[in-house]
C-alpha cells in the first residue's frame, strides 16, 4: 500500500477535510475509511459538546476534559493514518468501514 498524507489530512479539519477527501478519492478504500471516520467522529463530538454546553458548570467542566482527550485522539488518529494503519474507533469505525467498502 502506498502511504501518502491524504489519509492523515482527512482528520486535519474534521468533517471539512474528511468530506473533501471522501469526494476526491472515490476509489481508495483506505482514504475513504479515514474520511468517513473523521466525518462521523466530528458529528458525534459536535452533538456531545452541544449537550454538555447546555448543562451548566458540570457540563462545561466535562467538555473541557473531553477536549483534552479529543486532542490526544486526534493526534493518534492522524499518526495511525499516516503510518498506513486502519485504526478503527468503536461504532463510528464500523460505520466508516461499511461506507468505505461502497466504492463508486
Amino acid at each position: 500500500m502506498h502511504i501518502d498524507s491524504g489519509q492523515l489530512l482527512c482528520y486535519l479539519f474534521g468533517w471539512v477535510t474528511g468530506l473533501i477527501f471522501f469526494l476526491v478519492e472515490p476509489k481508495n478504500k483506505f482514504v475513504r475509511f479515514h474520511a468517513v471516520q473523521s466525518i462521523a467522529l466530528t458529528v458525534v463530538l459536535m452533538v456531545i459538546y452541544i449537550i454538555l454546553f447546555i448543562i451548566p458548570v458540570i457540563g462545561w467542566i466535562i467538555s473541557m476534559l473531553l477536549g483534552i482527550a479529543v486532542f490526544v485522539l486526534w493526534i493518534i488518529l492522524m499518526l495511525r493514518a499516516y503510518q498506513g494503519k486502519m485504526y478503527k474507533l468503536p461504532i463510528v469505525g464500523n460505520f466508516a468501514e461499511q461506507q468505505a467498502n461502497k466504492v463508486a
